[in-house]
């Protein structure tokens, strides 16, 4: 019965922690902000099995390590280059979760011969993205973990993964309309991003479907049954 290590690839400036398992085509999991590889276990061990699957710790989560001074959606997805090409990966397919999936944007526009397919729940590419609500949220977070700081406590990582989620992540309106990957968007109905900003992603985006995914919402939808039939569908389509 296959299992789950952990293992490590030392790119120098970071020592990325993953999990890989499988034979078949590969398929890169990538987590959402301040969680990690563990949220794919069932991905790994129950519903990609014919997949060689590869859960990552992005740098900065889970049981990665580097030395920063800050993160940012550019920096993970060289690491994500990095890694295929220290392993001789030459074409994979990409399912990435929020952050993930913004990561996977960036994949899309960098490396198109490398990720012929990828895969975004819930992404955004600009902060104005992100529902009011939820924004308030994330600064009011930030300033209570700069607050523990001044007391003392370590939550430099923490910030810094926080301050992802109120900057863009670095890539313009013309630059997703000539991404030449096939993109697949799903999105909750209750999401954290506005319908409005997945939808403008699938217009420009030239070679793009979208699908919202009915009664769950931003943390619930990796684990719908009818998410992880769109993603198998989708990878098995020509």
């Amino acid at each position: 019965m296959d299992t789950l290590s952990t293992q490590y690839i030392d790119l120098g400036d970071v020592k990325l922690a993953y999990r890989e398992v499988g034979s078949g085509p590969a398929l890169i999991l990538l987590h959402g902000n301040s969680e990690s590889k563990d949220i794919f276990r069932k991905y790994q061990l129950d519903h990609f099995r014919d997949y060689h699957t590869i859960a990552v710790d992005s740098r900065g989560h889970g049981q990665s390590s580097s030395n920063d001074s800050e993160y940012s959606i550019k920096q993970y997805a060289d690491d994500m280059l990095r890694l295929c090409k220290t392993k001789g990966i030459r074409e994979a397919y990409v399912v990435g979760y929020s952050d993930g999936g913004n990561i996977a944007l960036l994949l899309a526009k960098m490396a198109p011969g490398v990720f012929p397919k990828i895969l975004a729940i819930s992404p955004n590419y600009l902060v104005s993205g992100t529902t009011d609500g939820f924004l308030k949220l994330t600064r009011g977070i930030v300033k209570f973990f700069k607050f523990l700081g001044k007391c003392g406590l370590d939550t430099k990582r923490s910030i810094m993964r926080f301050d992802l989620m109120l900057k863009d992540i670095g890539i313009t309106d013309a630059e997703l309309g000539a991404i030449q990957t096939s993109l697949m968007l799903l999105y909750a109905q209750k999401d954290l991003i506005k319908e409005e900003h997945i939808l403008q992603i699938a217009r420009l985006v030239p070679h793009s479907q979208v699908i919202k995914i009915a009664k769950c919402n931003h943390l619930t939808i990796l684990h719908k049954q009818e998410t992880i039939e769109e993603i198998r569908k989708y990878f098995a389509s020509e």
